[in-house]
């Protein structure tokens, strides 16, 4: 099982900064998902920012999240 998400801090371009529960930081570039679905509400600048982390994910008001597992093989890690 990959890492949790312990703290979730958005960017104005769309990017989600991520400290996982091992300590490692990534960084998510969620532009890619903002023409489907449920996430084409994330496009709202101020509706992205309220990002928060619930049971090791993050997700937002209307339900959206992404998979933790999703979020760590797919972010770039670095020092952020």
């Amino acid at each position: 099982m990959n890492p949790r998400i312990r703290k979730v801090t958005p960017t104005e371009d769309y990017k989600l900064i991520l400290t996982f529960t091992n300590g490692e930081n990534g960084l998510y570039d969620c532009s890619s998902l903002l023409d489907f679905g449920v996430f084409q509400e994330l496009k709202d600048k101020s509706y992205f920012n309220k990002v928060k982390v619930i049971d090791g994910t993050v997700t937002w008001p209307h339900e959206q999240d992404i998979c933790p597992d999703t979020l760590y093989l797919d972010s770039k890690k670095e020092n952020v």
